[in-house]
């Protein structure tokens, strides 16, 4: 439990860390029925990409029995946990990539988001290959070792106690299983990072404003990226949460960042 006076960021404003999750939770909210349409705008459909290097990274397996990791055989299905992937996004490509014999549980804390991802596992057909359920990334309501893999796609920021997130991550995971984090970064091309900054502070909120009537919403969306640790940064975050084989790729001049670490 957060300490009394403990300090964390919102944004580029200090908050007391036992208020961060309250104000995350209205930030997705406010724009939970619109969050997908803003992340095509914002990004220029790069997010789709993106996303699907991640479920590229993930490879589940389309053929019944496989097991990662150990070679094994068994009856189960791959089993991926989807961190603050409320609306479905990741979990619904990795459905499809994955065929029959992938289960996906998809935990958000945002009950807004979960309701938008459950309405679209139902038009896709999804719903007995996904579940969602409603818990905190910080103290997931899972047994160790219930998962073959665990994904997160530019959620990790918002989480208050990012060390305790990656903690449970790997507490869940399964030996042999993997994390894989897709997270927005630092430009790494002088000159495109004034450009990226003009963007960011300048177009996003004024889109989040036509779209989604909330321009400070995206305004601390942009601000949270700023303060999101550097891919070397969060690579040793990963090794202190226990994970091994930690690595990452930057991607469209950095302006992304995909995550991989094992649990061995």
């Amino acid at each position: 439990m957060p300490q009394s006076g403990e300090k964390t960021h919102f944004g580029f404003q200090q908050v007391a860390l036992g208020d961060k999750q309250a104000r995350v939770d209205d930030v997705f909210h406010n724009v939970a029925r619109r969050y997908d349409l803003m992340n095509d705008l914002m990004s220029g459909g790069l997010h789709r990409a993106w996303k699907s290097t991640l479920v590229s990274a993930l490879n589940p397996p389309k053929a019944r029995g496989s097991s990662i990791g150990s070679g094994a055989l068994d009856s189960r299905p791959f089993a991926l946990l989807d961190l603050a992937g409320g609306t479905g996004d990741v979990a619904f490509r990795a459905i499809d990539a994955g065929g029959a014999d992938l289960q996906v549980t998809v935990v958000d804390i945002n009950a807004d988001m979960l309701d938008v991802g459950r309405a679209r596992a139902s038009e896709h057909g999804f719903d007995d290959a996904v579940t969602f359920v409603e818990g905190n990334a910080e103290a997931l309501p899972f047994p160790d070792r219930s998962y073959d893999a665990v994904t997160i796609a530019f959620g990790i920021r918002n989480v208050p106690r990012i060390d305790a997130a990656l903690k449970e991550a790997h507490r869940v995971l399964r030996i042999g299983g993997r994390f894989l984090c897709l997270e927005f970064s630092t430009v790494d091309v002088p000159g495109l990072d004034a450009l990226y900054d003009f963007y960011s502070f300048n177009v996003i909120p004024a889109l989040g404003r036509a779209v989604t009537d909330d321009a400070d919403a995206y305004r601390y969306l942009v601000e949270s990226i700023r303060r999101f640790p550097r891919p070397e940064a969060f690579a040793e975050m990963m090794r202190d949460a226990g994970f091994a084989r930690v690595s990452f790729q930057r991607m469209t001049w950095g302006i992304v960042a995909l995550h991989s670490g094992w649990r061995l």
